[in-house]
């Protein structure tokens, strides 16, 4: 059975829906970190997971949308973390970064935006544990879904037998989720979020 994260980029109050989430079926939080550089918005939640630490339980699956990571890697790297993900369009070294998250015992992960060539991520996959496609521009909640199925097809028939997972984010919900079903993660925010039985939703996700 596929996993699901929800997000809380666009919520209105942080610590309500870390609880709401830890006390949901999600597999994990996914935490969005914007730097208003990388992508136009700006979200940056470390000060909030930290004071409210003992409020959830659930692994975070980090997405850094960031234009240095580095020091982003080393803060979170304190928390509960499962994943980092950093992006591949970044012009830093992508295998130090990598590297740098693994050196943590974190799982690393690669993110790719819509409009970026799928075979950009390809030399990287010997060293990932997860791949991010982007349903929408990242940075924003809420956006309408653009459909990546063949760029996520691809991806799973380049991975073949390599221990990666694929996750896809970005507007997605119980009518096009179908999309997905190369997809070992669903990420998703205020689809999931924006009911009151988180449940219901994580069960139509997965």
């Amino acid at each position: 059975m596929r996993k699901v994260g929800v997000s809380f980029l666009s919520s209105k109050n942080i610590k309500k829906d870390l609880e709401r989430i830890s006390n949901s079926k999600a597999d994990y939080i996914h935490v969005d970190v914007a730097d208003g550089k990388f992508v136009k918005e700006k979200h940056l939640p470390f000060k909030s997971l930290e004071r409210y630490s003992n409020l959830y339980q659930k692994r975070l699956d980090v997405h850094l949308m960031v234009q240095k990571p580095k020091a982003f890697i080393d803060s979170y790297a304190t928390l509960n973390v499962e994943y980092i993900t950093v992006h591949v369009e970044l012009k830093e070294d992508l295998l130090e970064l990598i590297d740098q998250i693994k050196q943590y015992g974190i799982k690393a992960g690669l993110s790719v935006n819509p409009k970026t060539d799928i075979e950009l991520i390809y030399p990287y996959l010997d060293e990932v544990s997860q791949v991010l496609v982007m349903c929408v521009e990242p940075g924003r909640g809420g956006q309408v879904h653009i459909d990546m199925s063949d760029k996520v097809k691809a991806l799973k028939e380049e991975i073949g037998s390599r221990n990666v997972i694929i996750a896809v984010d970005g507007g997605i919900n119980n009518e096009n989720v179908s999309l997905y079903d190369d997809a070992d993660l669903i990420i998703s925010g205020s689809y999931v979020l924006g009911s009151d039985d988180l449940n219901s939703r994580i069960g139509e996700l997965r």
